[in-house]
């Protein structure tokens, strides 16, 4: 199959290119406005490489009309706020779509996104990696086993270091990028809903354009989260190694998951090309999740709701105040 991607030269793209490489297929095309891509060489030498949208489409309709070279996949990594309108270009020209996380910012272009696929019959799947961690088999398993008849008692928390670079970026806008939440916590959010069942409370307690903080109650679990891009919050005995430090513990049982994730695209992709991937209603309530977060206006935590970290971001003030007062 013919594989044509979107968004080359960013931070994600290799491991979509090397995933389409292992899994025995072909990028035939590739388009990014930045021209540093010459990691495309190491999966292809046959690849079609494009800096304007314009050309890249019109060679993908050329493409159509010649067999065996047409697009049967047309993958999306592009910045976020661009998503809603590269799926669509992709369903349009008759490709079923995978697309990096978040798929679009609010449900409505979720639901948008579900009409298009009727017209064209073709299909969206977005990469949800962590489903396929180790770890969170591990962790759902045991859920699954107890059959617990009250609710875990669970800290989520994710600090994945970002240097200046990051708020310069497209990513540093939340117009963009949609904010932290989204950009590096929908993945979480996903995991929590499919270990815990349904989502009944959440609340707010602090977010500015480094850190998020807050508490979700699940049908099976009371969770205290935190997000954040800042260095300071890595652990001390993190700091130093590495930049990103992933953990979540269920009633003080820790379950880390830093490392593991290497080879979960080329999973999503087997899943994918076996007829098993995530589409959008599978998505749909973790989406539904950022985006109310995003609406919401933070709150002081009530007793035992916050995460431990929130006491070191707001010592002096309110917990419910954001960091623009």
């Amino acid at each position: 199959m013919n594989f044509a991607l979107i968004g080359a030269a960013g931070y994600i793209a290799p491991r979509h290119m090397q995933a389409i490489k292992d899994t025995g297929h072909d990028l035939v095309a590739a388009y990014d406005l930045n021209d540093s891509v010459g990691i495309i060489d190491s999966i292809s030498t046959d690849c079609s490489f494009f800096t304007q949208f314009e050309y890249f489409l019109e060679h993908a309709w050329r493409l159509k009309r010649q067999g065996d070279r047409a697009v049967d996949y047309w993958v999306v990594c592009s910045p976020n706020h661009f998503h809603s309108a590269h799926i669509t270009a992709g369903l349009h020209l008759g490709c079923d779509v995978i697309c990096e996380k978040p798929l679009v910012s609010t449900p409505a272009q979720l639901d948008e996104l579900r009409c298009v696929e009727e017209e064209t019959g073709r299909r969206v799947y977005s990469i949800m990696q962590l489903r396929h961690h180790p770890a969170i088999h591990e962790l759902r398993d045991k859920v699954i086993a107890e059959q617990r008849d009250g609710q875990y008692e669970v800290e989520l928390t994710y600090i994945t270091a970002r240097g200046p670079w990051y708020l310069a970026s497209w990513k540093g806008d939340p117009r963009k990028s949609f904010g932290v939440m989204a950009e590096i916590g929908i993945h979480f959010f996903d995991m929590l809903h499919v270990i815990f069942g349904e989502l009944k409370r959440m609340v707010l307690h602090y977010h500015d354009e480094h850190k998020a903080a807050g508490y979700l109650e699940y049908e099976k679990a009371k969770v205290r989260w935190f997000l954040s891009i800042d260095a300071e919050d890595l652990p001390e005995r993190v700091r130093g190694q590495h930049s990103t430090y992933r953990s979540i513990s269920c009633d003080g049982e820790e379950f880390e998951f830093s490392s593991g994730f290497t080879d979960l695209h080329t999973v999503s992709y087997r899943e994918i090309l076996s007829g098993r991937g995530f589409g959008i209603e599978t998505v749909r309530h973790c989406l539904e999740t950022v985006y109310q977060l995003g609406q919401a206006t933070p709150e002081a935590p009530r007793e035992g709701e916050a995460h431990p970290q929130l006491s070191r971001i707001v010592p002096a003030r309110a917990a419910g105040a954001t960091a623009q007062g």
